[in-house]
């Protein structure tokens, strides 16, 4: 369980919370915050098994234990953590050294753990408004899936084609004048009667 904390406290995404984005205060030693900064460029598992072995005071079986490594690969990890703080501060190359001082820099920080109700509530909180907002987004999505599936098209409708123009078509021809014959033929036709028999009777010409 501690690891699983450790690991969860640790998270790169808790850069994101707004809690996180105003860091604390420095330690106002000189040398605190040197130590403190070459403490943190540590990888995260040369930082624990360090922070166990020299500033807690575990065995190193134990401090395996807790980083879920082996033995050797602990003592591996806390050579290099030692080696690179002793790189940036001479003066801590001895375990003794670097042991008072980790305990002297994590002693001199005032730590306010919250009250189990407070916890709680805020846990309680942060639930509902996840759970609130997993509903909205889920019916978001529902209502644009149901708008897309009623403008959607059900069927294919081809493009349609380009315009193009006909070729070899022969040109339209104009009426010409009236022949004698059907000029004869149209002055008969206004001369007769408009209604009555005659009109339904043919001429014998």
């Amino acid at each position: 369980m501690r690891a699983t904390a450790y690991e969860y406290a640790l998270s790169p995404w808790h850069r994101l919370r707004p809690r996180h984005r105003h860091p604390e205060p420095p330690p106002a030693d000189a040398a605190d915050r040197v130590l403190l900064e070459a403490f943190l460029k540590l990888p995260p598992a040369h930082r624990r098994t360090l922070l166990l072995y020299d500033g807690v005071g575990l065995g190193l079986p134990e401090t395996a234990a807790e980083t879920e490594a082996s033995t050797p690969a602990a003592a591996n990890r806390l050579l290099h953590a030692r080696g690179a703080i002793a790189a940036r501060l001479p003066e801590l190359a001895a375990p003794e050294e670097l042991h008072r001082r980790l305990t002297a820099l994590a002693s001199g920080e005032r730590l306010r753990a919250a009250r189990p109700p407070t916890v709680r509530t805020g846990s309680e909180q942060r639930a509902r408004q996840w759970t609130r907002a997993a509903v909205a987004f889920t019916v978001v999505i529902i209502s644009a899936t149901a708008l897309t599936l009623r403008d959607a098209q059900d069927h294919y409708e081809p493009p349609v084609a380009p315009g193009a123009t006909v070729q070899g078509v022969p040109p339209r021809v104009a009426p010409g004048p009236l022949s004698r014959q059907e000029l004869e033929l149209r002055a008969k036709l206004r001369s007769e009667l408009l209604n009555g028999p005659e009109r339904l009777t043919p001429d014998d010409h």
